[in-house]
Order: structure tokens, then sequence, then C-alpha cells
């Protein structure tokens, strides 16, 4: 497994989950009938972007990010994403961060699968931190992090050879292989089939330094081309786009990894385990419904009075309280990632109580991963520092 896929997919994914709190925020500026001031302001959504940013690309953590390591698990990957989504005011129930990380995997999944060579890669993150930088660019502070950050990425990745980005490429397609959650968005758009397995197209263009597939060429002894021939390649292909940049600042050519939530992409998005209903191609005549995006998924956002002096904002996923308490007692924060089904065998209390015993042996006898504790953890302290 490579050991420089850790960075990639914390940027990754960390854009992917500014993208959607970010337009949850925008949408919340203002009542539903746009009659009234919204729960959150504009100053609010400021403030989380520039604090989440400012935590992500600080010196101290992203040094210990880009340190040659193995990418780490999902269970603490969600829990570095989580200590990052409360870096603000903003709090996020266990639930509804489950429901949040599925979005952003099954995102990120996606543009793995779509992009065209495994150096493009880094182009699809440079992508989000593109926008990321837009987001905090009132902040020149938090801009020379996001900025910092970027020159060491592409010092360290602009040196890596072909081979290396396959298996980088390699390392995320084991790290996906167990994640299939329908998303809405990619259901409608019939990228996503109702098993929850992306719909790859054959057609398009080809990645650079590769010829249209089609014709067959013939050389005799000398290397001197002798006869051609054609074969129906299966899809409609076309020429290599031209090379996305890889500097600092630039066009980046690729689309991958820009902002699908913002109202160039007016639909709905939201992870499924349900049966999916058979879609309609026919235009959407609820125009309004669908700007707001991720309405259902996240909910309302409401302002909670907190004990200390801070006013903090409670975000929830769900669209009701009611489908979030179920959410909360029907799964763990883990099984939600895999759809495991929670069934309850027994009630005597003291045979639960026995289970909980045996369980917490078998979490005790764990050994770690290093000889410093397990993996991610430096990671979680750093976090707790910050």
């Amino acid at each position: 497994m490579s050991v420089r896929t850790l960075p990639l997919v914390f940027i990754n994914l960390g854009g992917e989950m500014l993208y959607i709190l970010d337009q949850r925020l925008r949408a919340q500026n203002t009542s539903e009938d746009n009659s009234e001031k919204g729960v959150w302001s504009e100053n609010d959504r400021k403030r989380v972007m520039n604090d989440i940013v400012g935590t992500m690309f600080s010196k101290t953590f992203m040094d210990e990010l880009l340190k040659p390591q193995q990418l780490y698990s999902h269970r603490t990957l969600k829990t570095v994403l989580t200590r990052l989504a409360h870096a603000s005011i903003m709090r996020l129930n266990p639930a509804s961060m489950d429901r949040l990380y599925e979005l952003m995997v099954m995102a990120f999944k996606y543009q793995v699968f779509l992009c065209p060579r495994p150096k493009d890669l880094l182009l699809i993150s440079y992508n989000h931190i593109d926008t990321i930088r837009e987001f905090v660019k009132d902040t020149p502070v938090v801009v020379n992090q996001v900025d910092e950050t970027h020159r060491k990425i592409i010092e360290i990745y602009s040196s890596l050879s072909d081979g290396e980005f396959q298996l980088l490429r390699q390392t995320l397609l084991i790290f996906f292989q167990d994640m299939h959650v329908r998303v809405s968005l990619f259901l409608k758009n019939q990228v996503q089939n109702p098993n929850g397995r992306f719909a790859l197209s054959t057609s398009g263009p080809v990645p650079r330094g590769i010829d249209v597939p089609g014709l067959i060429r013939t050389f005799d002894s000398k290397g001197r081309e002798v006869r051609r021939s054609e074969f129906p390649p299966g899809g409609s292909y076309s020429s290599p786009i031209r090379e996305g940049c890889f500097d600092l600042h630039g066009d980046r050519v690729i689309r991958l990894g820009l902002n699908m939530y913002t109202v160039n992409h007016p639909e709905e998005t939201r992870t499924s385990r349900a049966p999916s209903v058979k879609t309609d191609d026919s235009p959407n005549l609820l125009a309004k419904e669908e700007l707001n995006l991720l309405a259902r998924l996240m909910g309302s956002m409401k302002a909670d009075k907190q004990p200390t002096a801070e006013i903090g904002f409670r975000v929830n996923l769900f669209t009701t309280d009611q489908e979030e308490e179920e959410a909360g007692t029907s799964c763990g924060a883990d099984e939600s990632l895999f759809g495991v089904i929670n069934i309850q065998a027994m009630q005597d209390q003291q045979a639960a109580t026995e289970l909980a015993r045996i369980a917490g042996e078998f979490t005790e006898q764990e050994q770690p991963e290093s000889p410093g504790g397990n993996k991610g953890d430096d990671l979680l302290a750093m976090m707790d520092d910050l």
C-alpha cells in the first residue's frame, strides 16, 4: 500500500465536507419563505469556514499528516473529521456525522473512479484546495495556511513516478471497496446503480498520452507499418483534452473535485438504503425545491443555548428529530458504513450485561498497531490541542 495516500484522502474528504456545510449554511441565511432572517447569518457561515479551514490546514497538523504513513481506517478518519467539523460553533450529532461521512466518501470515490490517469488525482485534490481557498479568501491568515500546505503537496507529490501514483490509486480503491451507499444525486444522474455501485461511461475523451481505441496497426520486422485495420471500440471516444495545471494556481481542466452542491447543480443529495425508485428523466418542475440542496438530508439548523458564554449551533442531517432518534438507536457510528442490520436477540438484562462485559474484554485485548498507540492517536491528540 502507498504511504502517501493519507494526505490526499484527508484533503479531499475535508473539501467535500466543507462543500456540504457551506451549501447548507447559505441555504439557512433566510427562512423558507424569505420573509425573515434565518438561523445562520453570513457572518456565522464565514466564521465556520474560517475556523474549520484554519484548523484543517494548521502547520503542526499538516506536518504530521504529510509524513509517510499507512492509510487510516474509516473509524479513525471519521473521528478526525468529526473533531474537525466541531472546531467551530457548529455541532453534529453522531447519526448526522455518519450520513455526512457517507456523502463525503461516496463523492470522492466517484471522483477516483472517473480520474483519467492516476496522476490526475493531484488535479482533483487541487480543485478541492482551490475551492477551499475561495471559501476563506477574506481572511489572509487562513489563505496563507492553505497556500503553504499546497506548496508542500506540490513539493512532495511532483517527484512521484507513474508507478507510485498507480499504487496510490490502488490503495484508494481498496479503501473504498466496501462502500456502496446510494446517493440520490448520483442515482438521478444515472451514474450509480440501485445496488450502490457506479456505472462508468464508455464514452468521452481518453486519458492524455493514450490513443483513441478502434485502430490496429501492423508492423514488419523493420518497424515499418504495413497494414491498418479498424474495430468497434464499444464506445464513443474522443482525443484527450489538454493537460491540467499542476502549479499553485492555474486551470486544472478536469472538473472532478469541484463543488457539486452549488446552484449550477440543482439536485437534491442524500444517502439512502431503501430500494431505489425508478428515476424519471423529465424536467423537475419544483425548481425551488431543487435549489434547496440537501434540505431533506440535513434538515433545519437551530440555535441551542450552550452552557458556556458562547452560543453554539446544532446541525441535524435528518429531516426530523424523530428520524434522528430512530437512526441513533438502530445503528452505531460504524454500522452505518456497511449497512449492518442490528438484531436484538434477547431482552434479558443479565444476558445483556454479560455480553457487554465480554465485548469490553475483546476491546481491552486489542493490540496497538504501533508502539506509540493506535494508528491515528497522534493526529487525534493534535486535534485536541488546536
